[in-house]
């Protein structure tokens, strides 16, 4: 055995105390700045978004990807040649319609951070709505408006996403959880005939800017940790449970003691509570992803740009140890299937494999 292969070496998950990831709610103005921009800025629905998709994935392209896995995901939608390679954008986070419950139509939403080379200025968090019947998809961008109107991109990882009802939780490393509703998908030519300034984001001279991204969604909402420490990585959705739970936990190279935790969510999609319900110690190295469903854990596990990654399938006995492709992120359940997404350039799809 290798040393990495010592490092991704599986045990089990065991039951941990909750305490560190203790959330409270932070509103603050960000629903009278969304408010704001919804005045000026119209908004459309995510079919909407989709139908005018203005590029198109590969369904299983991308076979980089995949490297030595055997045998090959059941299926799988590459991005584009562009967004393939791409060295500022990195995909991150993963969810669907059918975490959401409420988007209407079959959808895969993917969040990319920001990681341009100086000095080029941060533009922040963009998300994309990916259609598995069409495969168009379009990209739109995550903002911070004022109740002044002003806007601003988040410098944040955005390490995962959980869908739920209407409300879009994005992972926020070192705060907790950003929240934006799917029903401001804000279009900018709505308000003005142009996108504005592909290289200015906000207000200038009366005119609109977002980077040359047709649509924004400001933030409405925030769940803050109550003490600094603890880390949000990734996320997810697992409907079956009672109450539906929400899923985040932290990402740690080598240590072993981090935890995966779960918060149980009300039926207007906000968390009920900041206490979560359950903690569990990860008990792996390097997850990119942690999944509940159906009384089993789901862990995917990455190394590196040139090496395949692992799933980590823990039920009530042993982990059982399964294939991935190079480089997966954060997890989903869509059409009976496991899905996640991949990093790398010249690497990044969306795939699915059996539960």
């Amino acid at each position: 055995m290798t040393e990495s292969e010592g490092e991704m070496a599986a045990t089990g998950l065991v039951p941990a105390d909750t305490a560190g990831y203790a959330l409270t709610r932070a509103t603050g103005t960000l629903p009278e700045g969304a408010a704001k921009l919804a005045t000026e800025i119209g908004a459309v629905s995510v079919a909407t978004v989709l139908r005018r998709g203005n590029r198109t994935a590969v369904r299983r392209g991308a076979t980089a990807a995949l490297g030595a896995m055997r045998p090959r995901p059941a299926d799988w939608y590459a991005f584009d040649a562009k967004d393939q390679d791409t060295p500022d954008w990195y995909p991150q986070g993963l969810t669907g319609d059918e975490d959401s419950g409420a988007a209407g139509v079959p959808v895969f939403v993917v969040s990319w951070y920001f990681k341009p080379e100086p000095p080029v200025a941060e533009r922040g968090v963009r998300v994309t709505f990916l259609s598995p019947r069409s495969l168009k998809y379009q990209h739109a961008l995550l903002v911070e408006a004022k109740p002044d109107g002003s806007y601003m991109p988040l410098d944040i990882h955005a390490g995962g996403i959980g869908w739920y009802g209407d409300l879009l939780y994005v992972a926020d490393t070192f705060r907790g959880l950003r929240v934006f509703d799917t029903r401001h998908i804000l279009d900018l030519r709505t308000a003005q005939k142009d996108l504005g300034d592909p290289t200015r984001i906000g207000r200038h001279a009366g005119r609109l800017h977002a980077f040359g991204y047709r649509y924004v969604i400001p933030q409405t909402d925030a769940w803050r940790l109550v003490q600094e420490g603890c880390r949000f990585s990734f996320a997810a959705i697992d409907r079956t449970t009672a109450p539906h739970a929400l899923v985040s936990g932290e990402y740690a190279d080598a240590s072993r003691d981090r935890l995966v935790v779960r918060w149980d969510l009300a039926e207007d999609g906000t968390l009920a509570d900041g206490t979560p319900r359950d903690a569990h110690v990860l008990g792996h190295a390097k997850i990119q992803g942690a999944l509940s469903s159906g009384g089993t854990w789901y862990l995917s596990q990455a190394a590196d740009a040139r090496t395949n990654g692992r799933l980590v399938v823990q039920g009530d006995g042993d982990p059982v140890i399964r294939p991935f492709p190079i480089g997966p992120e954060d997890l989903t359940v869509q059409g009976g299937r496991l899905w996640s997404v991949t990093e790398f350039r010249n690497k990044r799809v969306v795939f699915g494999v059996s539960l």
